[in-house]
């Protein structure tokens, strides 16, 4: 007989004790196991505790304020503290708080967001979206993905279209499907992946891909064209989708040249194959469109979407699904054997609603496309002259930044010395919160933010370039 030995919890840190920052970090080390973290490395650290936020701005519990220049995580469209969204999840709550979508059953507030969700995507070339899936991120909607596409193939009788093709350093999801879609080869170490029938090709990345004197025009092509290369390599009639994000937001913010969607467009009408594109991060104003698909003149089949939805505000996911193949999944297909507990949840359908509504009225989408991304692209434009600054652009309310050794070669820095993580430090001791991805350092800030605070993020980047600068001269890595 064996016996156990109950461990006493630390000590729950009391409500009026909530700023306590090392009774939280205590707590936090015990017991909460992070994303994407190194916990030997956090439990040394300390967590940051964030504990409120108010427009762009978030604030820790030794009282820093910050400006999120991330949007929390690429989502917070509408900004912090939108008293608009938590009326709606309150009103929901108390209204109907849950009930499930299975079983011959629906909810007002899910049905109401797919038919707004149905009216905001742009038609391309007769393309249309009249229907969605929901999940409860971009994660599982990427897993639906997988399935809806073989489904797909299963029911027209080419059930040897399998093979998913996505790109190296795109981003997913962390789910065993999305991490496999996804191009992270940190992510494929751990967990035998990618699962079969998924393969990558290399990245539309102009400033490491390009030949010398290459042109951005030409070079667009040609990374399209390794798309066609895979598939005849593979065997077309074994190809199912391609998948890819319009613009690669964690792998750096990775800007494909004008000439690239185009040329993908080609390649999947040439060999039938279904078009999917991952806009978790890109839609909701983000590029200036509802959907960028719209911006780039594709002409996709699935659209992942997350994130902005809701602005952040409650987890919700899904998936437009275009009349090719829903009018297949729907004629054709009897019961689809997949779905999720949460999926239509109401509560989040009904603060999407309440942020697209807020979005609209604000007018964020066109003011980001006529005045505050041009303002913002023209701002970053100018990092460009920093000594540190290879190569500074951006999109819409995306931008990515590389720090590199020599600029006249673009030589990087050793990746031993993890400048970004140096430039990332003096970031948050500055009050601004920027990501680094190696030595790319990359922003999305909140769609409501202004050309004032614009110019106060600026101020914030160059103070945090210099300070970066100024330590590798003092440790000898720069002259």
């Amino acid at each position: 007989m064996t016996t156990s030995t109950l461990i006493a919890p630390p000590a729950l840190v009391k409500r009026d004790q909530q700023h306590d920052t090392a009774a939280v970090q205590a707590l936090d080390s015990a017991h909460f196991i992070h994303p994407f973290t190194d916990h030997g490395d956090l439990a040394t650290r300390g967590s940051r505790v964030i504990v409120k936020a108010d427009n762009i701005y978030v604030w820790d519990s030794e009282g820093r304020k910050m400006l999120d220049a991330m949007s929390g995580l690429w989502c917070v469209n509408a900004g912090y503290g939108r008293k608009e969204l938590a009326d709606a999840a309150y009103q929901q709550m108390m209204t109907l708080p849950f009930y499930n979508n299975f079983f011959q059953t629906t909810n007002v507030p899910a049905v109401q967001l797919a038919a707004k969700l149905a009216s905001l995507a742009p038609v391309v070339d007769g393309r249309s979206f009249r229907h969605v899936f929901y999940s409860s991120s971009g994660s599982e909607s990427n897993d639906t993905n997988v399935r809806m596409v073989r489904r797909y193939w299963d029911l027209l009788g080419q059930p040897e279209r399998k093979v998913i093709i996505s790109r190296q350093n795109a981003y997913h999801g962390s789910t065993m499907a999305g991490a496999s879609l996804g191009g992270m080869s940190g992510m494929h170490a751990q967990g035998d992946l990618p699962i079969p029938n998924i393969t990558h090709i290399e990245q539309p990345h102009f400033a490491e891909n390009a030949r010398p004197g290459e042109s951005r025009a030409d070079f667009g092509v040609r990374a399209a064209r390794w798309l066609e290369e895979k598939i005849l390599a593979i065997g077309a009639e074994k190809v199912a989708a391609f998948i890819a994000e319009p613009v690669q937001g964690a792998g750096g913010v990775i800007i494909p040249p004008e000439t690239y969607w185009p040329e993908i467009q080609r390649i999947v009408d040439k060999y039938g194959i279904l078009l999917i594109s991952d806009e978790v991060i890109c839609a909701f104003g983000r590029l200036g469109h509802w959907f960028a698909y719209e911006k780039f003149g594709y002409k996709p089949d699935l659209v992942t979407f997350a994130k902005g939805v809701t602005s952040g505000y409650i987890p919700l996911g899904g998936v437009m699904v275009g009349n090719r193949v829903a009018e297949v999944l729907i004629e054709q297909g009897g019961e689809f054997n997949h779905g999720y507990t949460y999926s239509g949840h109401p509560v989040a359908c009904a603060v999407a609603l309440a942020n697209i509504e807020l979005i609209e009225r604000e007018g964020l989408v066109r003011r980001v496309r006529d005045d505050t991304g041009p303002y913002l692209a023209e701002c970053f434009e100018s990092l460009n002259a920093h000594p540190l600054v290879g190569e500074a652009e951006s999109c819409g309310f995306v931008g990515g930044l590389s720090l590199v050794k020599h600029k006249s070669t673009q030589a990087p820095f050793d990746p031993e010395l993890g400048v970004g993580m140096m430039c990332r430090t003096h970031c948050f001791n500055s009050g601004l919160i920027m990501r680094a991805v190696g030595d790319r350092m990359i922003i999305s800030p909140p769609l409501v933010m202004t050309r004032a605070q614009i110019d106060e993020m600026m101020v914030l980047i160059r103070q945090c370039l210099d300070a970066t600068l100024a330590d590798l001269r003092t440790q000898g890595q720069l002259a």
